[in-house]
């Protein structure tokens, strides 16, 4: 069963790739090794060090899927979430654990207008969690009313991951590997 679940899991993390980086259509596992982006193996294992460059039809960089976990209300989670460089902005969010409380801290990827704040995010000077409805700034986000924790875990998370890859991060990644046929694989 391990290799079944490693399988979903890495199914999972694909989709969540292209569910926050919009207009998305290939994507390349990219690992940071001390002085640059480098090309990984699809096949390679991921870790703390791996960020997923996103690219459109034509093989032109989108953006940044980037992973990062830390401590919510109840135990870890860890979020992916789509970043553009070059706008200095959050495109998208995605839960991919959590062990929130069911109707409370679930509602960081239940709640559809909770998930709508990052699809336009700027991360400067951080990002922000306000009381809900009094988001003003491009950089707030409106938490959710009952599980306010869980909704700043997200945000918190999201800092300390853009501050760990913010100066690793050329604005344009390292162009798309083409893709070998099927039959050569």
């Amino acid at each position: 069963t391990f290799d079944t679940i490693a399988e979903n899991k890495a199914r999972e993390l694909r989709e969540a790739v292209f569910r926050v980086l919009p207009g998305v259509t290939q994507m390349q596992k990219l690992r940071y090794n001390g002085e640059g982006l480098v090309v990984m193996p699809e096949d390679a294992k991921d870790d703390e060090e791996t960020v997923y460059g996103g690219y459109d039809d034509e093989g032109k960089f989108v953006g940044y899927a980037i992973v990062n976990d830390g401590p919510g209300f109840q135990d870890t989670i860890r979020v992916i979430y789509g970043y553009q460089p070059a706008d200095r902005k959050v495109v998208g969010m995605w839960i991919l654990e959590s062990r929130e409380t069911p109707g409370l801290g679930d509602k960081i990827y239940k709640d559809a207008s909770f998930v709508a704040n990052f699809d336009d995010l700027a991360v400067d000077p951080t990002i922000v969690t306000v009381k809900k409805g009094t988001k003003s700034a491009p950089n707030e986000i409106d938490a959710i009313t009952g599980a306010t924790i869980s909704a700043k875990a997200v945000a918190r998370i999201m800092n300390e991951g853009h501050e760990l890859w913010d100066t690793r991060l050329p604005n344009l990644a390292p162009r798309l590997k083409p893709q070998q046929p099927e039959s050569e694989k």
